[in-house]
């Protein structure tokens, strides 16, 4: 699909008062509705998966199940179909060197997500080396033309060396690279993250907001292009402007310098006029009993709040003193108290600590928010990837009480909570619906879970 067809469908592009432009519903959408396909142009698997998944569809497969490239044997594809996919798309033309490539100083010294740039920026001057200019209309062509349209990063770092040959100046490459640095994309399944890719549509089409109406999700089928999905994540009317996430909302404190340095622009979402209003953010008390004061305080707020303040921007509704609940470091801190307690089996401790990550949750997040939409965002050199998941918090927190319900006579505040987790995990992940690999993922998972209890 080009920019030109956008204009047909469901959204178009409209002037934007202080951006460049803004997408809008031309037809209401209900949560969970697909608002656009976008097949990825390039993609680059993370080197952890290198064997595990297909290097063209990124089918995961069994231990020894996949084809090795008989070229360079760093390529791995489902079948014969695969591979002629991928060979006509670029990888004939890297194939020979990838390995000298990848072996050489100049690859080994780079960071590790400048080595992830690398590979993919490798694989677009590929794929552009091989667009054929007389078919100008082929959808290929137009995903490129629809790649240089989008506006380069704000800060001017120098392309990494890449492997190909080709004719290209180095003017036209460190081009590119300015355009894909900050419009790349994480791919997950299940929502851990196993490559990244660009899509140019879904990159020159949607804004970011801290709280988005809009989800990105990835579809995989076998011998066949990675697909991502943006996906209503409640009702949007029409005129609406639809926005996606570019990084995680809990990131309060460093937000706004990653939208400054890695996208150039700054927010005015109602999430971050309210942190600009609080100001300073301080940290949460070191001292157990006056963390979990503030915790009772947080629960005490949000059951009286709705909807959250930052979703309206209301900053008269935020009580001064849950400042600190904005601190990054209080989401991580009860994220892992309760990761470890269920881990221990102190099932109590670790629905108390459930108890407050929700609360947090819904302070932060816009409803039926199920995963971080831009998934990595970088800054001076270092990596934001959080994973602050509410459905998949809502199906451990289940997984918990069920833990704790066959190992003890469960109280019936146990089973309440477990019946409530697993209504409200279906509720949050059935808007996103099944993406990734089509086996197992969460809502298998919780499907065997409300099964299990069913029987019980």
């Amino acid at each position: 699909m080009s920019l030109d067809d956008l204009q047909s469908k469901n959204i178009s592009l409209e002037p934007h008062p202080v951006g460049r432009s803004k997408c809008v519903a031309r037809n209401s959408f209900t949560a969970g509705s697909t608002i656009l396909s976008n097949l990825s142009f390039v993609d680059a698997l993370l080197p952890s998966e290198k064997g595990h998944r297909c290097d063209y569809c990124h089918h995961h497969a069994g231990p020894g199940s996949l084809k090795k490239c008989t070229g360079c044997a760093s390529f791995y594809y489902c079948d014969q179909t695969c591979q002629n996919k991928h060979w006509k798309s670029g990888h004939r033309k890297i194939c020979k060197t990838y390995n000298s490539y990848t072996s050489a100083s100049s690859f080994q010294a780079l960071d590790q997500h400048k080595k992830m740039d690398a590979l993919l920026l490798s694989g677009l001057v590929a794929r552009v080396a091989l667009l054929d200019v007389n078919e100008r209309n082929s959808e290929e062509n137009q995903a490129f033309l629809t790649f240089q349209s989008l506006l380069p990063g704000p800060m001017a770092a120098a392309a990494p060396p890449i492997n190909p040959k080709h004719s290209f100046s180095a003017e036209f490459i460190q081009n590119l690279y300015s355009r894909f640095e900050n419009n790349n994309h994480t791919i997950h399944s299940h929502f851990v993250t196993h490559a990244h890719g660009i899509f140019p549509l879904a990159s020159r089409s949607f804004n970011h907001s801290c709280m988005p109406n809009a989800g990105v999700k990835f579809v995989l089928q076998v011998h066949e292009p990675v697909k991502m999905e943006i996906v209503a994540l409640r009702a949007i009317s029409i005129g609406d402007e639809i926005c996606i996430p570019y990084i995680d909302p809990a990131l309060l404190q460093t937000r706004m310098s990653v939208f400054d340095l890695t996208y150039g622009f700054t927010c005015f979402c109602p999430s971050c006029n309210v942190i600009r209003k609080v100001g300073n953010i301080p940290e949460p008390p070191k001292d157990t009993p006056d963390f979990q004061a503030v915790c009772k305080r947080l629960r005490e707020f949000v059951g009286t709040m709705e909807p959250s303040p930052l979703f309206t921007g209301d900053d008269s509704r935020f009580p001064k003193d849950l400042a600190c609940v904005l601190h990054e470091s209080f989401i991580s801190t009860l994220s892992e108290q309760f990761s470890a307690a269920s881990h221990d089996g102190q099932y109590d401790v670790a629905l108390d600590s459930s108890a407050s990550l929700t609360a947090l949750y819904q302070l932060l997040y816009p409803p039926n928010y199920p995963q971080i939409g831009k998934y990595f965002a970088r800054t001076l050199g270092n990596q934001y990837s959080f994973y602050h998941l509410i459905g998949l918090h809502f199906l451990e927190k289940a997984k918990s009480c069920w833990n704790h319900s066959v190992r003890s006579t469960p109280e019936v505040s146990t089973v309440t909570e477990l019946e409530r987790s697993i209504a409200a995990a279906r509720e949050v992940l059935t808007v996103i619906g099944n993406e990734g690999d089509p086996d197992n993922g969460p809502l298998v998972e919780l499907s065997t879970l409300s099964r299990l209890y069913q029987r019980q």
